[in-house]
């Protein structure tokens, strides 16, 4: 359905990545203390309205799949499902932080303009490189997502009023994988350092490969002006 070029196919693509984004912002709503029993009431009916849309869409793709079982066993087949499932089974694992995993499939190729000579070097080293930087930006978004989410559910029980919400962690998440690392907000308990010492191993990645596809285009760029 995403590749469709059709315009109302482009419209209901826009529509779903829109639900994720306010699926993904209710959920992180949901986790901020002391809100009211009508804003949770509010929640759980946007919550059922978008489970809804999601199990519809997830239908539809199987139902037009060459290959369903593929389709069902394949990477955004099973993020779809695990987006979803847990809205019908009764269990304390609230999987609706994956749903942030679909927002790759935002990547498009971005169109840029040609300006002096410098600018053009800059242009071509982008373009090269485009759909990888694309890629790890929002990879690298998601990552701060999960990261907060993750600290959170290690942390907020011991820490709560450090880790007051998902809101709250994402300072702590984004120090961390910047490997900035402040000091104002730590892990306590023996998961969230576990955890801790994984987001910062995976923060040094979050610093050093932007760097190194761009020098390594900006390269490959002036090279090609020479021949």
């Amino acid at each position: 359905m995403d590749s469709t070029d059709r315009f109302s196919g482009k419209v209901f693509a826009l529509a779903i990545r829109l639900l994720i984004v306010l699926s993904l912002v209710t959920f992180s709503i949901d986790t901020l203390p002391n809100i009211g029993a009508q804003v949770k009431r509010n929640l759980h009916i946007i919550e059922v309205i978008t489970v809804s849309i999601f199990t519809l869409e997830y239908a539809l793709r199987i139902a037009v799949a060459e290959n369903r079982l593929r389709f069902v066993c394949s990477f955004y087949g099973l993020v779809d499902l695990a987006a979803i499932l847990p809205f019908y089974i009764s269990s304390g694992l609230d999987l609706r932080a994956v749903r942030v995993f679909r927002l790759l499939r935002l990547i498009r190729i971005l169109k840029l303009f040609k300006y002096n000579q410098a600018i053009v070097r800059f242009q071509r080293a982008f373009v090269i490189v485009r759909e990888e930087l694309i890629l790890f930006g929002f990879i690298a978004a998601i990552t701060l997502y999960l990261s907060a989410v993750g600290i959170y559910y290690f942390e907020n029980v011991a820490q709560p009023e450090q880790f007051k919400s998902v809101f709250h962690s994402l300072w702590w998440a984004i120090t961390t994988l910047t490997t900035v690392g402040y000091g104002d907000m730590f892990p306590i308990t023996t998961g969230g350092k576990v955890f801790t010492f994984f987001v910062l191993m995976v923060g040094l990645g979050v610093v050093a490969v932007p760097i190194g596809l761009i020098t390594s285009a900006l390269s490959q760029a002036r090279s090609e002006e020479v021949r």
